[in-house]
């Protein structure tokens, strides 16, 4: 099928995917493809399938029909491919998510020991850079609750980078944030994207969509209903729907 050649090159592409909950058709067949180093930004009103899209393709939730590939590979429905899959799509969810009853490095250091294979020396080393960089080294040996809410989530993505992830999920990572915490998670994130990780970033954040985003996806009522620059989406929104969303959110 060569009007599909572009979409093969991406490196997560989702092809004429659907899900539906009970009657409801969250995601209504959506094809979208993303680049190696890309960072795309989705962003609608509530209950639009933002964050359904966000965890389909990790398989968080199965979907009904459609193909999801990452890095060529068609995500499987369960078993150890799947494990493999996810070992490779690193996740930050709204909450922190973080083993309460673990220090922050064994946190980080889990994954690479148990689904990697790391030695215990060498990922508590890689563990101990990942908090540098993200800001908390001085936090390694602490639990998550002795953390404020910035911090946890902080934690989180160097936990999700542990794995070294082709591509990062991001899924409304600072929605549960006091304000003031908002900045120092979005300053990590931004980061990446300089770094030039693949990103996927469902967010109402739009300050850094304008400064991370190479594209921004607007979903409503389960679809993609415009995909543009960050420049060209927030300057001239083409829909009805997306300047009603963007008038009501950039008024804060």
């Amino acid at each position: 099928m060569p009007a599909h050649t572009p979409q093969a090159e991406g490196l997560v592409v989702l092809d004429g995917v659907n899900k539906h909950f009970g009657d409801l058709h969250v995601l209504n067949d959506i094809s979208v493809s993303v680049a190696k180093g890309e960072v795309v930004v989705v962003i609608g009103p509530s209950g639009s399938g933002k964050s359904t899209l966000c965890r389909v393709i990790n398989r968080l939730e199965t979907i009904d029909s459609g193909t999801i590939t990452v890095d060529g590979v068609v995500v499987p429905d369960e078993g150890r491919e799947l494990a493999q899959l996810r070992a490779d799509v690193g996740m930050v969810f709204q909450s922190f998510n973080l083993f309460a009853h673990k220090t922050v490095l064994d946190n980080v250091t889990l994954g690479p020991i148990k689904v990697r294979g790391l030695p215990k020396a060498q990922a508590r080393e890689e563990g101990m850079a990942l908090l540098e960089r993200v800001g908390v080294e001085s936090q390694a040996n602490k639990l998550p609750a002795q953390l404020s809410g910035g911090q946890q989530q902080r934690v989180a993505i160097a936990r999700a980078l542990a794995m070294k992830p082709k591509v990062m999920l991001f899924d409304e990572p600072t929605s549960a944030l006091d304000p003031e915490m908002i900045n120092e998670v979005l300053e990590v994130m931004v980061g990446l994207a300089q770094e030039g990780m693949t990103m996927i970033v469902v967010t109402h954040e739009m300050g850094f969509a304008r400064r991370a985003a190479n594209r921004v996806l607007f979903m409503s009522d389960g679809q993609i209903t415009e995909e543009a620059t960050p420049e060209e989406f927030f300057t001239n929104a083409q829909s009805e729907r997306a300047r009603d969303f963007l008038s009501k959110i950039l008024t804060h």
